[in-house]
């Protein structure tokens, strides 16, 4: 099995496929109510879909960059504001916070080895409290 995207609602497709290209997405689909986008690297795709509806979400969308810190600055000269700078965190990765249009909460990250093979990771054998 194979994650194949994450679709967040939003109110306006026009400024969400701006901002989400200025993050580095290439639209793949597009139309007045939902709009899918590859990543730059890998075969993941996103999708942002309309709603008539107030968007109140708080499932962050993890995106993973191997320049952090590099993405960060050149998406802050083009106008993207970041909650939080790239920081390192006691989970092993480096992370910086930002939302889209819409309130979605989003964060770049990099975690090398440690996205899927943290110090602590579980084996087959490990038994849930």
């Amino acid at each position: 099995m194979q994650l194949n995207q994450v679709t967040v609602a939003v109110t306006d497709i026009e400024r969400s496929v701006r901002f989400y290209r200025a993050l580095g997405l290439t639209p793949v689909v597009l139309s007045a109510h939902y709009a899918r986008f590859v990543c730059p690297e890998g075969r993941s795709t996103f999708s942002v879909h309309l709603s008539d509806q107030p968007v109140r979400s708080t499932t962050v969308v993890y995106f993973e960059c191997d320049d952090l810190d590099a993405r960060v600055a050149q998406l802050q000269a083009v106008g993207l504001r970041f909650d939080s700078e790239p920081t390192d965190q006691p989970w092993l990765w480096r992370e910086a916070r930002l939302a889209d249009p819409d309130g979605n909460p989003l964060c770049l990250f990099h975690a090398g080895t440690h996205r899927i093979d943290p110090p602590w990771r579980i084996t087959e054998t490990t038994q849930l409290a």
